[in-house]
């Protein structure tokens, strides 16, 4: 599984020699810790005297489960720098498919942290029978004394979980072409003499966003702040303290920040890249966050296999071009997007599809899964499974996941849930929305629509459906609303479809005829 011949050098050995010129600024800060670069590099080392010292050889496929802690970058680049093959597991999945992830990973090695929650770094070690077991804390600290190191090692890879969003999450597979393109990033931005990150993330490493999260801020030289658990106030607290200029939240995240009660006296004004991504943001919430926040807005698209396919940087109300909030942007750095019919032809402006996209930052394939990674990666295309369509100035604007259409027999064309949650989402009293297709006797599929009110909200459903018939038309009629307290999330802060349509499953099947026809 690696990448061409060994070699003498990784891409680790660039990223610390970048390290040793940004002098003694801060790097890393989290878990009570504050380091600076220089003791990121000694750190690095150390993990790899440790991880070596163990018996962790070059190219050995090493399983990780950490949460967002500081020690996971730390452990990355020791990883990397030994020519190993890290494999990221989510401490936040459920059980039957950390169990699947280690079937496909058939690790070497396996390292978690000391504390891992309820114990499970314990039931996982010993799920495998004859693997070696490092605690980070204990067996691996960053203060091992120094020990020869590999003089050629394989080519570093990385395994990261999806966000899980479609199903059971898959093994993305990147090999060290997508951290070098990393490492090329970096240095279009410092050059381009832009202020130093000081980066909020709340994105781990065992996904591909969190990766490239990460190791970016490093490679420029910003300071990146770790957090575990998402929590608005302390968010809110931490830019205003910080004096914080980036961070990165998902549409939900947004949501609950600019609902909270200790904003309005909150300091945002050193921030100028306010990220948000990961799903579709409700124009109507945006353009409350451009009044609160002003241009540093900006919306980004991305997926697990294709990390940065679009932005919208300097985010505001465009009167000539009111739409575009509802768009991710255009195309970014070397990404090229094309929108095509289920042939693989590509479709005229306007007119939607599915996405496909080609850039260095690409993942590989999945790992053990080849016939879904032909189905994926076609001739150097990745296949988003996303639904959208360009306008004449190529921007991006998504309506959907493929499999989320709303499938009817009675209509010519496909709904999406993307135009109906914009519409609900709007009204004064919706703090959020989401909509899922159900079956229905007669139209094949209906609309259903799940709402947040806001507190003392009096809106009914009824009016709700009426405003989505009157903004759209009955063709995208919800056939039901119903009212909840949230919408859940997946682990990676996005809403959870599968949970909704699980819920109303249950539901019907509880009261088949209560529920809706």
């Amino acid at each position: 599984m690696t990448d061409g011949a060994d070699r003498s050098t990784t891409y680790v050995h660039d990223a610390l020699a970048l390290f040793a010129g940004f002098g003694d600024r801060e790097a890393l800060v989290g878990d009570g810790r504050r380091l600076t670069y220089p003791q990121v590099a000694a750190e690095v080392h150390g993990l790899a005297y440790a991880l070596t010292g163990h018996g962790v050889r070059p190219g050995a496929a090493v399983l990780v489960m950490l949460g967002n802690a500081v020690e996971g970058p730390l452990l990355q680049l020791a990883l990397h720098l030994l020519g190993c093959r890290s494999m990221w597991i989510a401490p936040v999945t459920s059980r039957r498919e950390i169990d699947e992830f280690v079937r496909l990973a058939r690790p070497d090695v396996f390292v978690h942290h000391a504390y891992a929650p309820d114990g499970l770094g314990g039931e996982i070690a010993a799920s495998l029978p004859g693997v070696p077991v490092l605690r980070l804390g204990v067996e691996l600290t960053g203060d091992a004394a120094p020990v020869e190191l590999p003089a050629r090692v394989p080519v570093p890879e990385s395994f990261l979980q999806t966000s899980g969003t479609t199903g059971t999450p898959k093994l993305v597979h990147h090999r060290e072409s997508f951290y070098r393109q990393v490492l090329a990033l970096a240095a279009d931005f410092r050059a381009a003499g832009l202020p130093l990150l000081r980066h909020l993330s709340h994105s781990p490493m065992w996904l591909a966003s969190g990766q490239i999260t990460t190791l970016f801020n490093l490679f420029t030289g910003g300071v990146l702040f770790l957090r575990q658990q998402w929590d608005p106030a302390a968010f809110v607290a931490t830019v205003d303290a910080e004096r914080l200029t980036s961070t990165f939240v998902t549409p939900p995240m947004l949501y609950e920040v600019l609902d909270h009660p200790a904003l309005p006296g909150a300091d945002f004004s050193a921030m100028f890249m306010f990220n948000v991504g990961a799903g579709p943001a409700a124009p109507a919430r945006l353009r409350q966050a451009i009044a609160r926040f002003g241009p540093c807005l900006r919306i980004v698209y991305g997926l697990s296999e294709a990390v940065v396919i679009c932005a919208q940087p300097g985010l505001t109300e465009d009167p000539a071009h009111p739409e575009r909030l509802g768009s991710c942007g255009r195309p970014y750095g070397d990404v090229t997007v094309e929108i095509r019919d289920a042939d693989g032809r590509v479709l005229p402006a306007g007119t939607d599809g599915e996405v496909w996209v080609r850039t260095k930052l690409s993942f590989h394939g999945y790992h053990g899964q080849p016939e879904l990674t032909a189905e994926t990666l076609v001739n150097g295309w990745v296949r988003t499974r996303d639904i959208g369509h360009l306008d004449d100035d190529g921007f991006l604007y998504l309506v959907d996941r493929l499999q989320d259409r709303i499938l009817t027999r009675q209509r010519s064309w496909p709904i999406y849930s993307r135009p109906i949650e914009d519409v609900l989402a709007g009204h004064p009293q919706v703090r959020a929305a989401a909509v899922i297709g159900v079956p229905d006797p007669v139209a094949g599929e209906l609309p259903y629509a799940y709402v947040v009110p806001t507190p003392g909200a009096t809106v009914t459903g009824a009016e709700l459906i009426d405003l989505v018939t009157t903004e759209l038309s009955d063709t995208w009629a919800p056939g039901a609303v119903e009212f909840v307290d949230a919408l859940p999330l997946n682990r990676s802060a996005k809403v959870d479809k599968r949970a909704l349509r699980e819920r109303y499953a249950a539901s019907a099947a509880a009261d088949p005829v209560g529920s809706p026809s």
